[in-house]
C-alpha cells in the first residue's frame, strides 16, 4: 500500500537532543525520556517543578497539514470535553508556532494526559468500560465540528482494509491461517456497507495503551485520549470499532467487554441499528489489521517489543471470536443499547399470537384436569436439599407426587425459570469477573411418562436430528424449521427424546401438522433427566445444527429471552405464565419502607439470597457464593440431617418447656459433656443476646454486685444491657457511651494496640488492675468480667498469651465472676479445641452460647457450675417459654451429632490451617496485610497501609470484600477501624473453595485499588 511508513524511518534523536529542543524552541528546562512509538518519536519531559510535557518528532513522511490538523484537532477536543486536561493540548513555542519546522522533520510540544493507561489497568470492569464508551462518544461529536483531510493512505484507515488483509500473513501456523482467512472474508462481506455509511473525521487509535484512566481507584473513570497521529475521516462506527478491539483483547469475555463500551457510547450518542449491525465485524477487522500490519512491522524491526505488545493476545481474541456466530453477537450488541435484540422476534411474537388455536397439541392427554404447574427455580420450596442436588430419582418422584396430588397427568416447567439443577460442568459459563453459570429455563418442559408421543403443532420441515449424549444435556433431539410471517423461518426444539426418537425422520423430511415426530425418553438416555419434553423456539438458529442453548447466563437474559420466545404462545396452557424475574430494586423499596432504616444490608450492589447449600449460598438467579463470613450456619446451610431433626419433631410436638420432655434433657446431657468440670449445668434460651442477659443476672446474683468490666470493642448483644455493655456499640454512632457501672479495660491488641508484641500480656493486666484498684477504692467489688476468648468485633484478636489467665485470676480474687463468650468462637471452630477458652488456657464460671450452636434456629444456651445456679436459685422464677422447647432440642442435638460424625472440629484444624497459611503467604506478596491472626476457621486479617506505621487501610478493605463479592465469594470486615477482614465461613467448606478464595485474592490485592499508596 502506498504512503505506507515503514518502522525503521523513524527519528532517532537522543533524549540530551531532545531535552535541548524544549529549551531552545520552547523555554522549557526539563529531563527528557524516551516513550514508546510506532513510527514517530516521542519524549517525556519532566521539569524541576514536577511539571510534565510530550515532545513530539514527526517522521519525514508525516505531511505538515496532516500534523498542522492533528493540532487543531486536540485543541477542539480539549475545549469540547469537559476536563480540559483529557486531551493533549499543543503549545505554541517561542518563534511563536505550535508546529516547528526541524530539518525534515516537524517539531511539537504538547500538554501531558495525567492518567494510567487501560491496558495496565486492572480490573477493566464494566463500569469502567462504560465511561470509555461515554469519553469516546463526547470526542467523536467535538472531532464531527473538525473539516476532516479527505483521503489520507495510512495502514491503520479501516476503508482501506481490503488491501492491507489481502496481503496475508506468511510463516503462521494452519490454525492462526485458518482465523485470519475466516475474518478477511467477514470483511469482504460487510466492507461495501462499511463504506456507505457518512463519514466523520475520528481519532481511529483509541487502543488500551491511549486512553487514560484516572479519578478514584474504587470507581475508575476513563479520563483522557492520546496519541491522534492516525486521525482519518471514517464512518465514526469504525472509532467505536478500534476501542471494542482493544478492549476485547484477553477478555474470556470479549464480547461483555465490547458491548460495556457500546453502552456507554450509546448513553451519550445514540448509535443506529445499521451501524451496530458492523460493529462486531468491523472489531474483528481492526485485530485482523493488527496481526497482519504487527507481523511486517516485527518483521522490520524485530527487537521493538513495542511492536509486539498486543499480537499474541489479538490472536488469542481472534480465535475466541471465530466461535462467535455473527448474528448471536449482533444480537447481544443490540441488547446493550436497548433495542429488541432479534429484530424478527416481535412480529413472529404477533404472528404466534394471531395463530392462536391453530397449533396441535404436543401430547395427548388422557385427563381433563388442568396440568400441574412446578415451581423448579432455585428458591421453589418444594426441592429439598436432596432433590435439588440432582438425584434424578429423587426428583422425579417429588414430581410424580405432586402430580397424583393433583389428579393430573402433565406437569409443566416453567420459561424463564432461574433454576439450581443445572450442575454440570456444561453449564459454567467463562466470564472475566463473576462465575456466572447458564440457569435461565429458555424452554418450557412437559412432564409425563418415557414413552409419551411427541406431535409436531405445525407443519415444517426437519432442521436437523442429533443425540446430545453429555450429562444433563438434551440428549436426543429433534429440531423443526417453519414458515412464519411473510415466510420467515423460525424453529421450535424438542430435546430429552427416546434413542428411536431419531430413526423415524431425516433431515430435510417434511412434517405434517400434528404428525408423531417422538417420544419422550427416560433416564439416563434423555439427558439423566426425569422423563419429559423440553420444547422451545427459536426466532433464529445462529446458524447452528443439532443443538441450541436452553438454558441461558442471567446477564444474557435479554439476549436470549428476545431469540427463544414464550413456548406457551403454541402450548396455550391457560394457567401456565413465564417465571417472574428477580426484582432486586423492587424488594429494597418495599425493604425500605417496611422495615426500619437502622437494619443495614451488605455490599454496594445487595443479594437477594433465596437458597443456601453446605458453604454455598445461592441468590434469585441461581447464582453461586462462597460465603467466607456465615458463622451461624455451622455445619453448613441447610444440612440434611439438621432439617431432618427439625421435620421430624415438628411434627409430633413443639411447646414450651413446662412439660416434662426428653429431647431437652438428651440434648443438655450432650452439650454439658462437652465442657470440663465445673460447667455441668444448663440454661436454654433463644438467642445469644437471651444468653447474656441471663449470665449477667446470674453474675449479679452469685457475686452481689452489678459492676461489669468489659473489653474496648467488645459486642455482646442488642438488649439494652447488653448495649451498655458493649463498647463497640455505645462507644460508636449512636450510643451514648458506657454507663457508671461498666468498667472498660483496653482491648489486649498485640499488634496495634497500646502495648504491642507477644509479651505485652502484663502491660495489659496491670492497666487491668488499675481499674480494680479503682472500683475498690470507690467501695464497691466487681460483679463480673465478660469477655470472648477470641475478639471478635475487636478484629478477630487473639490476646496475647497469659492475658485472659491473668485477668480470671485478677477478676477472682477481687470477688467477680468471670463469663466467657463463646456465642461466635466455640463448637470447635477454632479446630485444636472444642471451645476457644481452651485455647487460653481458662475456664470461665459461666459460658454463653449462641449462633452456631443451633445452625441458624434460634437457640442459645448458658452453661454454669452447680454453685453459681443455686445462687440464681434465689426464689424468682427463671422462665424461658421456647428455651429449650422439643424442636430446638433436637436441633442442638442434630448439631453436634454432625460436628462429631463428620469430624468438623478436625477438619477446621486442617482447612483453618490451609487458609490461614495462604493468607500470610499473601501478606508476604502484599504489604497490604499486615497481619493474619486467629485459630482454626475463626481467622483475622488486618489490613493497614504500612508495616511500620500500621495505619488502618479501611477503605481498601471494603474494596476488597466488595471485589471478592463481585467475584462470587463473601466476605466482611471488622475491627474499630473496620479494617479486618473477618474468616468464620460453615465449617463444612471444602479445601478446594478456600484455594479458589485464596487465588482470587491474589488477583484483587494486584489491583490498582488495592495498591498500598492509592488513597
Amino acid at each position: 500500500m502506498t504512503g505506507r511508513t515503514k518502522v525503521s524511518e523513524r527519528p532517532s534523536f537522543s533524549c540530551e537532543e531532545a531535552a535541548s529542543l524544549a529549551r531552545e524552541q520552547f523555554g522549557i528546562s526539563a529531563a527528557a525520556k524516551e516513550l514508546p512509538s510506532e513510527r514517530d518519536q516521542n519524549f517525556l519531559l519532566q521539569t524541576e517543578d514536577a511539571r510534565r510535557f510530550v515532545l513530539k518528532i514527526a517522521n519525514h513522511r508525516e505531511s505538515p497539514a496532516i500534523l498542522a490538523l492533528e493540532n487543531r484537532a486536540m485543541t477542539e477536543v480539549a475545549a469540547a470535553m469537559a476536563s480540559g486536561d483529557g486531551c493533549p493540548r499543543p503549545i505554541v513555542g517561542l518563534q511563536g508556532k505550535d508546529l516547528i519546522e526541524l530539518g525534515k522533520h516537524h517539531l511539537r510540544l504538547l500538554s501531558f494526559v495525567p492518567g494510567k493507561p487501560l491496558g495496565d489497568f486492572r480490573p477493566q470492569s464494566p463500569g469502567l468500560l462504560r465511561s470509555f464508551g461515554s469519553y469516546l462518544a463526547r470526542l467523536d461529536a467535538a472531532l464531527a465540528e473538525v473539516p476532516g483531510p479527505g483521503t489520507r493512505e495510512i495502514p491503520w484507515d479501516m476503508c482501506q482494509a481490503g488491501s492491507i488483509l489481502a496481503a496475508g500473513i506468511a510463516g503462521q501456523t494452519a490454525d492462526r491461517s485458518a482465523i485470519f482467512d475466516h475474518f478477511v472474508a467477514q470483511h469482504a462481506a460487510i466492507s461495501a456497507e462499511l463504506q456507505a455509511l457518512p463519514r466523520q473525521l475520528i481519532h481511529n487509535d483509541a487502543n488500551d495503551y491511549n486512553v487514560m484512566v484516572g479519578g478514584d481507584p474504587a470507581k475508575p473513570q476513563v479520563t483522557g485520549l492520546i496519541d491522534f497521529g492516525d486521525m482519518v475521516e471514517s464512518p465514526r462506527i469504525v472509532d467505536l470499532a478500534v476501542a471494542c478491539a482493544y478492549v476485547m483483547i484477553g477478555k474470556r469475555d470479549p464480547l461483555a467487554a465490547a458491548a460495556a463500551v457500546l453502552e456507554g457510547y450509546h448513553r451519550e450518542q445514540a448509535v443506529s441499528a445499521a451501524e451496530i449491525a458492523l460493529l462486531y465485524p468491523a472489531s474483528c477487522t481492526r485485530l485482523a489489521m493488527s496481526v497482519c500490519i504487527g507481523a511486517r512491522q516485527i518483521a522490520e524491526e524485530p527487537e521493538n517489543e513495542y511492536l509486539r505488545i498486543s499480537q499474541d493476545g489479538a490472536w488469542e481474541t481472534l480465535g475466541r471470536l471465530r466461535e462467535v456466530p455473527a448474528k448471536q453477537a449482533e444480537y447481544s450488541l443490540r441488547s446493550a443499547c436497548d433495542f429488541e435484540a432479534c429484530p424478527d422476534s416481535p412480529r413472529l411474537q404477533s404472528w404466534l399470537r394471531e395463530q392462536a388455536g391453530s397449533f396441535a397439541p404436543l401430547v395427548k392427554r388422557q385427563s381433563d384436569r388442568p396440568a400441574l404447574v412446578l415451581d423448579l427455580s432455585i428458591g421453589s420450596p418444594d426441592l429439598s436439599e436432596e432433590q435439588d442436588t440432582r438425584d434424578v430419582q429423587l426428583l422425579s418422584g417429588l414430581i410424580e407426587e405432586q402430580m397424583r396430588a393433583a389428579k393430573t397427568d402433565l406437569a409443566l416447567g416453567r420459561y424463564a425459570e432461574h433454576r439450581g439443577l443445572y450442575r454440570s460442568a456444561g453449564f459454567a459459563a467463562e466470564g472475566d469477573d463473576f462465575p456466572e453459570s447458564r440457569s435461565l429455563h429458555l424452554g418450557v418442559d412437559l412432564f409425563m411418562p418415557a414413552g409419551t408421543p411427541v406431535h409436531a403443532p405445525l407443519a415444517g420441515r426437519v432442521h436437523s436430528l442429533q443425540e446430545n449424549a453429555a450429562d444433563l444435556d438434551y440428549g436426543p433431539t429433534i429440531i423443526l424449521e417453519h414458515a412464519g410471517p411473510a415466510d420467515q423461518p423460525f424453529y421450535t426444539l424438542y430435546g430429552h427424546l427416546s434413542r428411536e426418537s431419531l430413526s423415524e425422520l431425516q433431515a430435510g423430511d417434511e412434517v405434517r401438522r400434528g404428525q408423531c415426530i417422538a417420544w419422550m425418553g427416560a433416564p439416563p438416555i434423555n439427558g439423566n433427566w426425569p422423563p419429559h419434553l423440553h420444547f422451545q423456539i427459536m426466532a433464529d438458529m445462529l446458524g447452528k445444527h443439532g443443538d441450541f442453548p436452553g438454558v441461558a447466563r442471567p446477564s444474557e437474559s435479554k439476549l436470549w429471552l428476545s431469540l427463544c420466545l414464550d413456548p406457551n404462545l403454541i402450548l396455550a396452557f391457560e394457567n401456565l405464565t413465564p417465571a417472574p424475574a428477580p426484582q432486586l430494586p423492587a424488594l429494597r423499596e418495599r425493604r425500605k419502607q417496611i422495615l426500619g432504616p437502622s437494619l443495614s444490608l451488605s455490599y454496594r450492589s445487595p443479594l437477594h439470597i433465596v437458597r443456601g447449600r453446605g458453604a454455598r449460598l445461592f441468590d434469585s438467579s441461581a447464582q453461586s457464593y462462597i460465603d467466607l463470613v456465615n458463622n451461624v450456619c455451622h455445619v453448613g446451610h441447610s444440612h440434611p440431617q439438621v432439617l431432618a431433626a427439625a421435620r421430624k419433631q415438628m411434627g409430633l410436638l413443639n411447646t414450651n418447656t413446662r412439660y416434662l420432655h426428653e429431647n431437652i434433657l438428651d440434648y443438655c446431657e450432650d452439650l454439658t459433656a462437652k465442657f470440663p468440670d465445673p460447667l455441668s449445668v444448663a440454661f436454654l434460651v433463644c438467642s445469644g443476646s437471651e444468653a447474656n442477659e441471663l449470665a449477667l443476672r446470674m453474675a449479679r446474683c452469685h457475686s452481689g454486685s452489678a459492676e461489669l468490666l468489659v473489653l474496648d470493642g467488645a459486642y455482646h448483644g442488642n438488649t439494652q444491657a447488653l448495649v451498655d455493655a458493649s463498647p463497640y456499640k455505645h462507644d460508636g454512632p449512636g450510643g451514648r457511651g458506657r454507663p457508671e457501672w461498666v468498667h472498660k479495660l483496653a482491648m489486649p491488641d498485640p499488634y496495634r494496640g497500646r502495648h504491642r508484641g507477644e509479651d505485652s500480656a502484663q502491660a495489659y493486666l496491670q492497666e487491668a488492675r488499675e481499674v480494680l484498684a479503682g472500683i475498690k477504692s470507690a467501695g464497691r467489688s466487681p460483679g463480673a468480667l465478660i469477655a470472648e476468648p477470641l475478639l471478635g468485633c475487636g478484629g478477630q484478636l487473639v490476646p496475647p498469651p497469659g492475658y485472659l489467665e491473668g485477668l480470671f485470676a485478677a477478676v477472682r480474687a477481687a470477688g467477680g465472676v468471670c463469663i466467657g463468650d463463646e456465642v461466635q468462637v466455640g463448637f470447635g471452630r477454632v479446630g485444636s479445641h472444642f471451645w476457644a477458652f481452651e485455647t487460653q488456657n481458662v475456664i470461665p464460671d459461666i459460658v454463653t452460647l449462641g449462633k452456631p450452636i443451633g445452625n441458624g434456629h434460634p437457640l442459645a444456651a448458658v452453661v454454669t457450675t452447680g454453685e453459681i445456679a443455686e445462687s440464681f436459685a434465689n426464689g424468682m422464677e427463671y422462665f424461658n417459654t421456647f428455651g429449650g422447647n422439643p424442636v430446638s432440642a433436637a436441633i442442638g442435638k442434630a448439631v453436634l451429632d454432625v460436628i462429631e460424625t463428620e469430624g468438623l472440629q478436625e477438619h477446621a484444624r486442617h482447612v483453618g490451617g490451609i487458609l490461614k497459611d495462604g493468607l500470610q503467604q499473601l501478606a508476604a506478596d502484599f504489604p497490604l496485610i499486615g497481619e493474619v491472626r486467629g485459630h482454626g476457621l475463626f481467622l483475622g486479617a488486618e489490613l493497614v497501609h504500612s508495616p511500620d506505621g500500621r495505619e488502618p487501610a479501611a477503605r481498601q478493605a471494603s474494596q476488597l470484600v466488595e471485589r471478592l463479592r463481585e467475584r462470587g465469594v463473601l466476605l466482611s470486615t471488622d475491627g474499630p477501624d473496620h479494617n479486618v477482614l473477618k474468616f468464620k465461613p460453615p465449617m463444612v467448606i471444602s479445601e478446594e473453595e478456600l484455594q479458589r478464595v485464596l487465588g482470587l485474592m491474589a488477583e484483587i490485592l494486584a489491583e490498582d485499588a488495592l495498591r498500598p499508596d492509592s488513597p
